[in-house]
C-alpha cells in the first residue's frame, strides 16, 4: 500500500483522526469496507463506484478493501466517501501516492462527484491544527467554517475531479482566506426593548440577567407580555468574543444547522415547544447529538409555559445548569456537550393562569393549584437566581405613545458590565458572574459591613441553602456592576434579595 489518506471521524462535538488504507487485489469484484462503518458508510460503495466513473475515471474490477484505521472507532457519516475515493484511486496508480500525510480530505460524494456539504467542518479543521496538518480539503460549502481556524489551509473543492487535478499537479485547489471576527457587532433580532410599555421591574429583571448571565423565571396571567420580554431580551445581549463564536459555531455545524456564511454573528436563542423529547432537549440519539440546551450556548434557552414540561424533562436540566456541560452516554461511546446558557422561563400562576390576574376570576381548586406548582421541584427552584411577577399592563400604559428606553441603550450598560467581569476574573478565565464557583465567589466579591449583617439576616429570615447564598452573592455583583461598584452594599444585595423573596413556587 503506497498511499496513507487522514481523514476524521466525528462523534459529539470532536473529531478523531482516521487513516484510510485500500488494498486492491486479484479475485472477483468486490468492494468491501472495513473497521466499524456505519450504514451511510457502507452505502458509500455506490456513490463512490458512480463519482468515480463520472469524474472520468476507471474503477477495480477486482477485489476492492478499505479499511477505516482505528478498526474499534466507530466510524459514523458520509464524509468518508472522498477520502475513500481518492485512496483506490491513488491504490490504482492514477493518482500519485500520499506517503506524507499533509493533508486532511473530507467530503462526501454525490452520484455525479460532485462534492457535498458535511456536518462538523470546524472540528474537523481543528483535528487538523492538533494533528500538525497543514491543509484541509473538503467541500466548498464547508470552507467558511473551517476558515475560522487560523492555523489550517483550507482548499475547498466542489467535485472530485478538482481534487485529483490538484493531486496530479494540474491545478490547483484555491485557497479559502482566513475569516477576521474582531469586528463582529450583534445583529438586534425580534422586538426591540423600546416596544414593550410598562413592566420596569421585568425590564430590570432582564437586564441584571444579560449582564450577569443569571437563570430568570417570570410568572404572570395570560397576555401580561412574559413572551415579549423573553423574545426582546436577545436585543441587550453583549456581542461574543472570538472564543464564543468558535465554541457556538462548533456546536451548531455539527448539528448541520450554520448559516451560508459559515458562523453564527450573534447569540443562539433556542424556544423549544413544550412537546418536545428529552432527546431533543437534552441530546442524544443513536449517534450522540447536540441537543437544545447545546444549542442555546453562550445563548438563551427560552422555556415558555415552563411548567407544561414533563417534570423528567425540567430535572434534566437541574445538571448543565450547574455544571455547564451535559454527557450524552451510547453504545457507540459517550459525548460531552457545553450547556451554559441563561434560561428564561416564563409560566402561569395556575392551570387557568388566572390565579394573580385581578381582572378575571381563578377557576382553580387550591388542590389544583398546588399539584400544579409541584411540578417544579425545590432543587431545580434553587438553581434559578431571579424570579419576577409579571402584572397585566393598564390600557392607559399600552397606549402612551412615548417610547420606552430602546434596547441600544441597554446594551451598552450590559456590555460595560461584561468588560468589568472580564478584566475581573480573566486570570481564571471566565466571563460573567453566573459562571463563578464557590471558591471564586469568596476570592473576589466582597461586601461592606452594613451588607454582610443584611446577608447573615437574609439567610436565616429566608433559610437559604449554600447553593442559594452564593447565586445571591453573583446577582449582587452584577447589581454593582451595572452601578459601575466594585463593592456590594446594602443596596445591591436588597435589590437581589427582592429577587429571590418573589418565589412563591
Amino acid at each position: 500500500m503506497a498511499s496513507h489518506i487522514v481523514t476524521g471521524s466525528i462523534l459529539g462535538l470532536d473529531a478523531h483522526g482516521v487513516d484510510v488504507e485500500v488494498d486492491i487485489s486479484p479475485g472477483l469484484p468486490a468492494f468491501t469496507i472495513v473497521g466499524l462503518p456505519d450504514t451511510a458508510i457502507q452505502e458509500a460503495k455506490e456513490r463512490i463506484r458512480s463519482a468515480v466513473k463520472h469524474a472520468d475515471f476507471p474503477f477495480p474490477r477486482t477485489r476492492v478493501t478499505v479499511n477505516l484505521a482505528p478498526a474499534d472507532l466507530k466510524k459514523i457519516g458520509t464524509l468518508f466517501d472522498l477520502p475513500i475515493a481518492l485512496a483506490i484511486l491513488s491504490e490504482e496508480g492514477i493518482l500519485p501516492p500520499i506517503e506524507n500525510p499533509s493533508r486532511l480530505f473530507a467530503g462526501e460524494l454525490a452520484l455525479d462527484g460532485t462534492l457535498r456539504p458535511i456536518h462538523g467542518g470546524l472540528s474537523l479543521a481543528l483535528l487538523a491544527k492538533d494533528l500538525g496538518i497543514a491543509e484541509l480539503v473538503l467541500p466548498a460549502a464547508n470552507a467558511k467554517e473551517a476558515s475560522l481556524v487560523r492555523e489550517v489551509m483550507v482548499r475547498p473543492a466542489k467535485h472530485l475531479k478538482d481534487v485529483a487535478e490538484d493531486l496530479l499537479g494540474r491545478t490547483p485547489l484555491p485557497q479559502e482566506p482566513t475569516r477576521v471576527m474582531d469586528a463582529i457587532l450583534p445583529h438586534v433580532r425580534g422586538p426591540n426593548f423600546s416596544s414593550v410599555r410598562g413592566q420596569e421591574q421585568a425590564r430590570r429583571a432582564l437586564e441584571i440577567a444579560a449582564a450577569g448571565g443569571h437563570n430568570l423565571i417570570m410568572q404572570g396571567p395570560p397576555g401580561s407580555g412574559k413572551t415579549l420580554l423573553a423574545r426582546a431580551f436577545p436585543s441587550i445581549l453583549p456581542s461574543m468574543t472570538r472564543e464564543e463564536t468558535l465554541e457556538v459555531t462548533r456546536i451548531h455545524s455539527v448539528a448541520g444547522l450554520l448559516p451560508s456564511d459559515g458562523f453564527l454573528h450573534q447569540r443562539p436563542f433556542r424556544a423549544p415547544h413544550h412537546s418536545a423529547s428529552m432527546a431533543s432537549l437534552v441530546g442524544g440519539g443513536t449517534s450522540p447529538r447536540p441537543g437544545e440546551i447545546s444549542l442555546a450556548h453562550r445563548g438563551v434557552l427560552f422555556l415558555d409555559e415552563f411548567l407544561e414540561f414533563p417534570r423528567m424533562i425540567l430535572e434534566s436540566l437541574r445538571q448543565p445548569l450547574e455544571d455547564g456541560f451535559v454527557t450524552v452516554n451510547r453504545a457507540i461511546g459517550s459525548a460531552s456537550f457545553p450547556a451554559r446558557f441563561t434560561l428564561i422561563a416564563a409560566m402561569n400562576p395556575c392551570p387557568c393562569g388566572f390565579l394573580t390576574d385581578g381582572t378575571q376570576a381563578c377557576t382553580c381548586s387550591a388542590i389544583l393549584v398546588d399539584k400544579y406548582r409541584k411540578r417544579l421541584s425545590g432543587p431545580l427552584l434553587d438553581r434559578i437566581d431571579l424570579f419576577i411577577e409579571v402584572p397585566k399592563v393598564k390600557t392607559k400604559e399600552l397606549s402612551t405613545c412615548g417610547a420606552a428606553e430602546s434596547s441600544d441603550v441597554v446594551r451598552i450598560r450590559v456590555q460595560a458590565a461584561r468588560d468589568r467581569q472580564t478584566e475581573r476574573y480573566q486570570a481564571i478565565g471566565v466571563t460573567t458572574n453566573a459562571d463563578l464557583g464557590s471558591d471564586c465567589v469568596r476570592k473576589f466579591i466582597h461586601l461592606t459591613d452594613p451588607a454582610e449583617q443584611l446577608l447573615e439576616q437574609a439567610v436565616e429570615r429566608y433559610h437559604l441553602s449554600a447553593r442559594a447564598y452564593f447565586r445571591l452573592l453573583k446577582v449582587s455583583q452584577t447589581i454593582a456592576d451595572l452601578g459601575a461598584k466594585e463593592c456590594i452594599d446594602i443596596p445591591e444585595l436588597a435589590e437581589a434579595l427582592q429577587y429571590r423573596e418573589q418565589k412563591q413556587v
